[in-house]
């Protein structure tokens, strides 16, 4: 069986991240943990990571769930192409849709099903590496060319190996 890549379980409780190490092995080439969120951002950083499990409490003797939506919204502020998965043992539906709406990109609720939990994971996984159409990644090529002449279309179109009648005509199709 295939193992996905990194992920990185963010949990104040040291029984929970062995529980999850544990769990998680068989799925991943490489389970990183954090009892903080603190050093997450650096972390990612320097180091690759694919997913991101997520607690949403943090400060002793608070259950809102406020601690994990600032973190998710400083992870997506600064790698928002990782997916974050949060979980919490203090879920209710608005905490769900609150994270939802803010990025996450599933709920997951304490105790877990091991089964449920890497099942969902993985979907997380495989919902991110669906293979854009052809017409996306020629549109994010001239774009990106465009961007790199400055928007001069004969530039771009010298760049692209099009004359600038294509190019023209490519971007008039993708508006």
């Amino acid at each position: 069986m295939q193992k996905y890549g990194t992920i990185l379980v963010i949990d104040d409780n040291e029984a929970i991240l062995t529980a999850l190490r544990y769990c998680l092995a068989g799925t991943f080439e490489r389970v990183m943990t954090l009892t903080s969120p603190e050093s997450v951002v650096s972390l990612m950083g320097q180091e690759q990571v694919d997913i991101i499990l997520l607690d949403m409490n943090f400060t002793l003797g608070v259950n809102s769930g406020q601690d994990g939506l600032f973190w998710l919204q400083a992870i997506r502020k600064h790698h928002p192409e990782v997916p974050v998965v949060l979980i919490t043992a203090y879920a209710d539906v608005s905490l769900a849709v609150r994270g939802l709406k803010r990025g996450a990109a599933d709920f997951v609720t304490k105790p877990w099903d091991n089964d449920e939990l890497v099942r969902k994971l993985k979907d997380v996984l495989d919902a991110n590496d669906q293979v854009a159409t052809l017409d996306e990644v020629e549109a994010d090529h001239i774009r990106r060319a465009l961007d790199r002449c400055h928007g001069n279309l004969t530039k771009a179109a010298e760049l692209l190996g099009v004359t600038r009648q294509t190019l023209y005509n490519k971007m008039k199709k993708l508006q």
